[in-house]
């Protein structure tokens, strides 16, 4: 889309200033694409460390899987699970905070002596999951807001500084002109009245 103009100082001026403004907004946005481009990198690393550690736990627990036939269906429980926000160059990410399970009255007496280590699996289990989702969620929360972003400073950098520069460069110009011109037809007009009025 072309950029719409006048040609006059009041035209100028406001150009003057949108130029200015986009030429000092510039650096910072792409500071903020560089560290959204850092943090990403971090929670994606993040995200596979959790990732490959449920893997390797679940491998572990797949050894035991005789033994959760014994184990009871809503015997542990996510009671809550809180989140916190985290301000990343300006993006709010989540974050998980703290877990609290419910478990359910047992027996001990009456249980295996491997059901607590169960409930603490589960409990990892569930911890590593969350937290992987979590990751997963931030990082793509991230990737937007990098991707408006780069938008934003391409739109800047290639587009509407290039714009305004040569808007700028074209009143300046016109307005030159009009000036030259102006000083020529008072010459013109000098001129002719030293001609017309003897001395």
């Amino acid at each position: 889309m072309a950029l719409k103009f006048k040609y006059n100082k009041s035209a100028l001026y406001e150009l003057s200033q949108q130029l200015s403004v986009r030429q000092k907004a510039l650096p910072t946005l792409k500071s903020k694409e560089a560290a959204l481009r850092l943090e990403i990198k971090k929670i994606k690393d993040k995200a596979l460390t959790y990732e490959t550690q449920l893997k390797q736990r679940l491998a572990e627990v797949k050894n035991l899987a005789r033994l959760w036939v014994e184990f009871e269906e809503g015997l542990v429980k996510l009671k809550t699970a809180t989140y916190r926000t985290r301000v990343i160059a300006g993006v709010k990410i989540p974050l998980l905070d703290t877990l609290e399970f419910e478990l359910a009255e047992i027996s001990q007496y009456h249980k295996p002596d491997w059901f607590l280590d169960g409930i603490h699996i589960l409990e990892d289990l569930t911890r590593l999951r969350l937290l992987h989702q979590v990751a997963a969620r931030a990082t793509e929360i991230l990737e937007y807001a990098r991707k408006k972003t780069t938008q934003k400073v391409n739109l800047y950098e290639k587009v509407q500084i290039p714009e305004y520069q040569e808007a700028i460069r074209k009143i300046k110009r016109f307005l030159e002109d009009e000036e030259n011109l102006a000083k020529a037809s008072q010459k013109i007009l000098k001129k002719r009245s030293q001609k017309t009025v003897p001395a």
